[in-house]
Parts: structure tokens; C-alpha cells; sequence
């Protein structure tokens, strides 16, 4: 792929999608490694962790309305605490979004999940973030089809490292309306039952615990997939940092908090594997993994995000290319940040952990 920058200034050349970059990588380590099904299939055991996160998140909101904590102590709750777990509970809607929960023979038990999970954070999004995460998966880096593309008014207006800060902040606000704005869709019945059980949920918070504890999950919610650490997850996932891969995957801390989406590349090869097992893919086929640049720290992420001057929304990866000009496609940047690429194989002297998984 190529930047989003690189691909707006070149405009007026004759750009192709190549095909979806994981399909192939799919096929070819199934071929090689075929056990690797077994770890395919759903683990039920999602539902304990969301239980236990939808509870903890109930009980901080009842001993808000209990306290009623100034609003300083409040704002680091809602920050450190709400925004942290609600962002979990976002990255567990994606994992039972992708029917990990139960199983494809079960869709009606993981919508419902779904919407318990989504409970907590206060905003109906679990129904609608499903429909159009498909299309991220068939149209990977697809300025169109991909609705995890930024536009291209937040391309060009969010370049200033400040701006992209105002970008970051706004982040759950145009994750959330960008695919209507894509490619909207129908709405469905899902959708309304999504919206209706969340106001009642969000009315009945309101009207038993107050507004500070409404508040507490919905702020919590715009804060953790906002301006937070694990926001850093989003970026690293496929904006090129180091080379001109799709890609790229978060070793780190924070993996067990948002449901190991981190391994990104492993779930973009093979989605139906439970995040449970996603650590055990690499295992089978290192070849396939190790050599791979990666990130290992979500702040960093955000640092380079923000600071370095090529980057921001306009270093989304792209997967496409000029067919007809080969030689502009050579040209393309191999990697935002020169630390990051040091040699042909995006591996930096000294940075290679044991795992033989070279650090970005």
C-alpha cells in the first residue's frame, strides 16, 4: 500500500486496488500449515470477561451517584477508570462482532451479547459498528469501501500536529458517523432494538443514579476512544509507519485490555479465530510473522502520530497502486519515519526481541 497523502497528491494518475492482501497470505499458510483450523471457531468464555467489565462499570457508576466526587476526581475516573474499561468493552464488541461469542449458527445470541456489552458505554453502536466492520475486512485501505479510511477533508484539514490532537479528540465522533457518510446504509430492525434497549438503559441510569453517573459511562466512552493510550491501537493497526505493509501489529501491556486486537495482523489473516488463540498463530507459522515490523508501545504510537511532520490521518495505508506507471509506485515512501526502516527488511539493528519479531 501507499500513504493516503501520497495517493491525493497523485490524483490524476490511473490507481488500482490491489486485491485484499490477506486473502492470499490466508491461502498460503493454510496450505502450508492446515492445523492452523483448529484454532478457528468461537470461545464462549468472551461473555464471562464482558459480564465482569458491564458489573464493574454498573458498580463505579452507583458509587459516583453514592459519593458524588468533585469534579476533579470525577474527571480522573471517568479518564483513567471509564475511559479505559469502555474502551475494552469496545474492542469486545469487535471480537463477538465477528461472531466469536457463540458461533455463525448462533447470530442472535452474539447480537444480544453485543448489546449488553454495549450497555456501559452509554451510546448504541454495537448493531451498526458490525455491519460496516465487514467492509473493512473485504475492502482493506479501499478509500471508498473502507470505512475505517479517513475521509479526505480530515486528511487534508488535521496535518498540524495540533490539529491532529483536535482529530484525536474527535476520533469516536467520526469513527462513528463516517460509514453513513461512506456508504450509508439501511438502517436495520437490530439497530433500532440497539437503540432502544441503550436509551432504556441510559434512562433508567438517569433516573436512579444521576446524571454525574450517566455521565461517568458516556464521557468515559468519548475520552477512552479519544484522547487515551489505547486509542494508539487504531493508528498502529494500518497507518505506515515503517514500510509499505497493509498491516501492522502491537506487541504490548495493553493486549489483554482490548481483547488482543493488537495481534492485527494474525486477525486480518485469519478473523475467525478467537483472541484467545490469535498468540498461538505465530507459534505455528513464525516465517509467516517474525519478520514483520511491530509496534510495542501505544504511546509512542500516539507520539509519532501527533509529532512527526508526514503523519497524521494522511498516512492511512492505501492498497492500491498505479498499474500503468510502475516506476511512481517504486518511488512511494517505504516507511514515514526513517528509525522505524533501516534495512530491507524494516529491521533495526538491536531491536530484535526474542521472539525474532522486529520492534517499531
Amino acid at each position: 500500500g501507499v500513504t493516503y497523502a501520497f495517493r491525493i497528491t497523485h490524483d490524476e494518475d490511473e490507481w488500482v486496488y490491489d486485491e485484499e492482501p490477506h486473502t492470499k497470505r490466508r491461502q498460503e499458510i493454510l496450505s502450508k500449515y492446515p492445523q492452523i483450523k483448529t484454532l478457528m471457531g468461537p470461545d464462549p468464555r468472551v461473555a464471562l470477561y464482558i459480564t465482569a467489565e458491564v458489573i464493574f462499570q454498573i458498580f463505579m457508576a452507583t458509587l459516583i451517584s453514592i459519593y458524588q466526587p468533585n469534579w476533579f476526581v470525577w474527571l480522573v475516573l471517568t479518564y483513567v477508570v471509564s475511559g479505559t474499561v469502555n474502551h475494552s468493552l469496545g474492542c469486545a464488541i469487535h471480537e463477538v462482532g465477528h461472531n466469536l461469542a457463540f458461533g455463525h449458527k448462533y447470530g442472535t445470541a452474539n447480537r444480544v451479547l453485543s448489546l449488553f456489552c454495549n450497555l456501559p458505554m452509554a451510546v448504541p453502536l454495537a448493531i451498526s459498528y458490525k455491519k460496516y466492520h465487514q467492509a473493512h475486512h473485504r475492502w482493506l485501505g479501499h478509500e471508498d469501501a473502507d470505512a475505517d479510511m479517513p475521509l479526505r477533508i480530515e486528511a487534508k484539514l488535521f496535518s498540524h500536529p495540533i490539529c491532529r490532537f483536535i482529530w484525536l479528540c474527535l476520533h469516536p465522533l467520526l469513527y462513528a458517523f463516517r460509514p453513513f457518510i461512506k456508504q450509508p446504509r439501511p438502517i436495520t430492525v437490530w439497530e433500532l432494538v440497539n437503540f432502544l434497549v441503550q436509551m432504556v438503559f441510559d434512562l433508567v441510569v438517569l433516573r436512579f443514579l444521576g446524571f454525574q453517573a450517566l455521565a461517568y459511562l458516556g464521557v468515559g466512552t468519548l475520552l477512552g476512544l479519544g484522547p487515551h493510550p489505547m486509542t494508539g491501537h487504531f493508528i498502529s493497526e494500518h497507518y505506515l509507519f515503517a514500510d509499505q505493509q497493509a498491516t501492522h501489529s502491537y506487541y504490548g501491556w495493553w493486549n489483554p485490555l482490548i481483547y488482543n486486537l493488537g495481534y492485527h495482523v494474525e486477525h486480518h489473516d485469519f478473523p475467525y479465530i478467537p483472541f484467545t488463540r490469535l498468540p498461538l498463530l505465530a507459534k505455528i507459522a513464525p516465517e509467516y510473522y517474525a519478520h514483520l515490523p511491530y509496534h510495542s508501545s501505544l504511546c509512542k504510537v500516539l507520539w509519532d502520530f501527533l509529532f512527526y511532520p508526514e503523519n497524521g490521518p494522511q498516512a492511512h495505508c492505501v492498497n492500491s497502486e498505479d498499474l500503468s506507471k510502475p516506476e511512481l509506485y517504486a518511488k512511494a515512501p517505504k516507511g514515514l519515519i526513517a528509525d522505524y526502516y533501516e534495512s530491507h527488511n524494516g529491521i533495526a539493528n538491536g531491536d530484535v526481541k526474542k521472539t525474532g519479531i522486529p520492534k517499531i
